[in-house]
């Protein structure tokens, strides 16, 4: 794994919640994922060093480098010894036309949410709620 190398440019810029609850290595480990399946990264990427996201995020090293091992392991990335990472693999998610109009058909929804009074809480938690209803109903 090249913890030094050079930067580049990077199609994917990570961020950190520390009130989410979320260990810091699955928050990485998850927005890769999200990328991957909305198309944001591409077969060939390159990520940003462990280096690079260690000092952007203000995390211990050893936190990016089992996020990146994880992904590795799950077949989704591969480093390239003296280059660096890249992407190895993708996720399948929707056509960006698809993803465009169910983004604009989101927006509607969340508008319509808070016009009857959700706050981000409250529209987070109704979401979180009805898809573990339809996983319960998937499963019986």
């Amino acid at each position: 794994m090249d913890v030094n190398g050079p930067a580049v440019e990077s199609p994917i810029v990570f961020h950190r919640d520390p009130t989410s609850g979320v260990a810091p290595y699955l928050q990485l480990v998850q927005q890769v994922k999200q990328a991957s399946r909305l198309g944001r990264l591409k077969i060939g990427d390159r990520l940003p060093s462990v280096r690079e996201v260690s000092a952007q995020l203000a995390v211990n090293p050893n936190t990016v480098l089992k996020a990146y091992r994880q992904l590795e392991t799950e077949g989704l990335l591969e480093s390239r010894p003296g280059l660096g990472l890249f992407v190895a693999s993708t996720l399948e998610g929707p056509s960006p036309e698809a993803q465009a109009r169910l983004r604009r058909e989101l927006l509607r929804w969340l508008s319509r949410a808070r016009e009857a009074g959700l706050d981000s809480d409250g529209i987070d938690a109704l979401v979180a709620t009805t898809l573990r209803l339809e996983q319960s109903e998937e499963v019986a």
